[in-house]
């Protein structure tokens, strides 16, 4: 037992000293991850150091929280325990203690984080190591363009990550085709994964403005029985350069469902006779089959790591309050409740926006355990990213009843998503009014509800189809 205990004080002393030179490493490339995104690099090799950068330091973010809260859970446990203790020279008291849960879950956990925690520092510090010349390369590069800083302190107005595959589409638009053959880059992902605002925000890059002196937008997502001239009258002008010399134009094809080859070569074909040279198509689509269709590797859009995702919700959240300021509980909560988002958009809006309303232990508990009888409930349904075009279930979050069998249960189904154009369209009802419950009179049978409206480009709302299939343990 003696040894046991000067090996675990020795541990800690090891890990806190390691968790300060983490939080040393993740300073220094923060700035230098800062300082790359305001530059305008060119350089495929350096945008995927930065890449790996960013990808590090979500990790080391991740793991410095997971730390953090289970370090202040644990010192929080033992105070709790030693209150308890009448005489400290018990022995029994004594050998209790020792053997409580906390001490062997700090023990056994302690030692897996323990060596993934020196991990990360060596990685970190092998990068730290070469910083130098990469620092030097890095302020060759012009800065860009930016907004001011202040709309950068809300992650929910800037597109969250995809750097690397950002500068990939835009350095794909920018450079010459050989043979003068017309272009095509294909963009897939899943549902919701955010292919329209990937491309919107590539599309209003400076540099591609000026590329292009023309950029349409189709999006009936159906190519079935179009000519050119009806393809060209159901495109949408998003962007027109008059001062350009040049006729090159970029064509954006967002579709839902599959597309037939045959269609899609017709079309291409005909395009290829009028589109002048240098002129460009990107097609977003989920499946896959697209691939086929481009002149370049296809870019697919995966869903967040769960450390990334953790950052992105957790400034959703919190903003930019350190979680080593929150009670380590309320922190040690969100993250659980963030793993059980699986790294749905749609869904770290809507609890962000719920918690930051009520920011406390009992709504963060509850909250959570409606996610886990979500997750629970739709588990023939969610895979590594929701799916969106399937029917689920979600009940609603009742301060006033104990369990999901009594709460409000709803059947959700993701519907459409519109633009700006629509907006008298978008329905009153929200998904935050539904799961908290604060609707006075509650819609029955079938209606619409406004699940998230965006405030990025496209500023897509996105509309969730519902039917009531329960109301305080009655069924309509």
């Amino acid at each position: 037992m003696v040894k046991k205990c000067r090996e675990q004080a020795t541990t800690e002393t090891t890990a806190e000293a390691d968790l300060q030179r983490l939080h040393q490493l993740l300073l220094r490339i923060s700035a230098v991850v800062e300082e790359a995104e305001g530059r305008r690099v060119t350089n495929r090799r350096m945008i995927r150091q930065v890449s790996m950068m960013i990808k590090q330091l979500f990790r080391g973010y991740y793991l410095l929280d997971s730390f953090n809260c289970r370090k202040k859970k644990t010192d929080d446990d033992e105070v709790s325990h030693s209150s308890f203790a009448q005489s400290k020279f018990n022995p029994a008291k004594r050998f209790r203690r020792l053997s409580s849960n906390t001490e062997i879950e700090s023990m056994v956990i302690g030692r897996d984080s323990g060596k993934e925690l020196k991990q990360v520092i060596v990685v970190l510090e092998s990068m730290v190591a070469d910083m130098k010349e990469f620092a030097i390369f890095l302020m060759s590069y012009p800065r860009m363009y930016r907004q001011p800083y202040s709309s950068y302190l809300f992650v929910d107005k800037c597109m969250f990550g995809r750097q690397m595959e950002r500068e990939e589409a835009i350095s794909f638009l920018l450079q010459a085709e050989p043979n003068g053959n017309l272009g095509v880059l294909p963009i897939i992902g899943p549902g919701l994964i955010g292919k329209s605002t990937f491309v919107e925000h590539v599309c209003d890059d400076e540099r591609v403005r000026k590329h292009f002196s023309l950029i349409l937008f189709y999006s009936r997502n159906n190519l079935k029985e179009e000519s050119l001239t009806t393809f060209i009258d159901n495109c949408v002008i998003k962007h027109q350069n008059i001062a350009s010399d040049e006729e090159r134009s970029l064509v954006v094809i967002e579709l839902l469902g599959d597309v037939d080859e045959g269609e899609w070569k017709r079309l291409l074909h005909t395009s290829q006779r009028c589109m002048t040279h240098g002129s460009k198509i990107i097609i977003t689509c989920r499946s896959e089959k697209v691939v086929s269709f481009g002149t370049t590797k296809a870019i697919k859009l995966n869903c967040l790591s769960k450390e990334a995702y953790w950052y992105f919700f957790k400034m959703l959240v919190f903003g930019s309050t350190d979680p080593e300021d929150l009670p380590p509980k309320l922190t040690s909560l969100a993250m659980e409740l963030a793993l059980e988002m699986r790294g749905s958009f749609i869904f770290a809006h809507v609890f962000a926006t719920l918690l930051r309303e009520n920011l406390n232990d009992r709504f963060l508990c509850k909250l959570l355990g409606v996610a886990r009888a979500y997750a629970q409930k739709n588990s023939l349904v969610l895979d590594e990213y929701p799916k969106d075009d399937m029917s689920r279930y979600a009940w609603s979050i009742d301060d006033n009843l104990q369990g999901p069998e009594d709460r409000t249960l709803f059947r959700i189904q993701h519907s459409q998503q519109k633009g700006l154009d629509a907006h008298d369209e978008v329905p009153r009802i929200t998904l935050m009014d539904l799961l908290s419950g604060t609707l006075s009179t509650m819609p029955q049978g079938k209606f619409e509800v406004l699940s998230w409206r965006s405030l990025i480009p496209p500023y897509y709302s996105y509309i969730y189809a519902c039917e009531l299939l329960r109301h305080n343990n009655t069924t309509p």
